[in-house]
């Protein structure tokens, strides 16, 4: 996890959104490789291993067991497009800096994204397991609900496997007023507050008001 992305966590416990604290172990360069981060409100500290933020089960009370995957969807028959510049087009970002969100398999995408889009972060949610953290992508884990702060990301991509509520609910609310929210599902089950600019070729495209 990148150590700058501290500031953007938020505990995924049913309170306040608070600060969280990070408390280091290994690093490399600016990515934390190991550590903890803990909650300011609840006290509940969720463990670093990895490069990877776990934020699954019930904190560090759990961190002998191996937590259980998040569920997952259905995928779609159509993939997300294979050119990154096709999906920089509809995210419609450009210039540095900020984060952009990628859910499930979406955060496949980072590598091809960071490649156009220099400066900007990009976060992972519950990303296939055989992918590691890199300088431009941080990894995070969870059970229900997107551990980050509401309304910091500059752009959104959900993979066709989490492309159902709760989810989309929670990528939403992450998600900044007035920019791009890409679904890898044509007909996606979408909470209320988005606009639809577009549903074609297995893919959704709208835009939060």
């Amino acid at each position: 996890m990148h150590i700058e992305l501290t500031e953007m966590l938020r505990c995924p416990e049913p309170h306040a959104e608070e600060a969280m604290v990070l408390s280091t172990g290994e690093m490399i360069g600016r990515m934390v490789r190991s550590g903890l981060v803990g909650c300011s409100v609840c006290r509940k500290e969720f463990l670093i291993v990895d490069g990877v933020v776990d934020f699954t089960g019930s904190g560090m009370r759990e961190a002998g067991s191996v937590a259980p995957a998040p569920p997952t969807h259905p995928a779609s028959r159509v993939s997300l497009p294979d050119y990154p510049q096709a999906l920089q087009a509809l995210l419609e970002l450009s210039g540095p800096g900020g984060y952009v969100v990628l859910l499930g398999s979406a955060a496949r995408r980072a590598v091809g994204l960071a490649g156009l889009m220099a400066g900007v972060h990009f976060i992972g949610i519950n990303a296939p397991r055989d992918l590691e953290e890199l300088p431009v992508l941080s990894l995070l884990r969870s059970d229900e609900k997107i551990p980050l702060r509401s309304a910091m990301a500059r752009g959104l991509v959900v993979g066709a496997d989490f492309a159902t509520s709760p989810w989309l609910v929670e990528a939403h609310r992450v998600l900044l007023r007035g920019r791009r929210f890409v679904v890898e599902h044509e007909r996606p089950d979408l909470p209320i507050g988005l606009e639809k600019l577009a549903a074609a070729d297995g893919l959704w495209v709208g835009e939060k008001k």
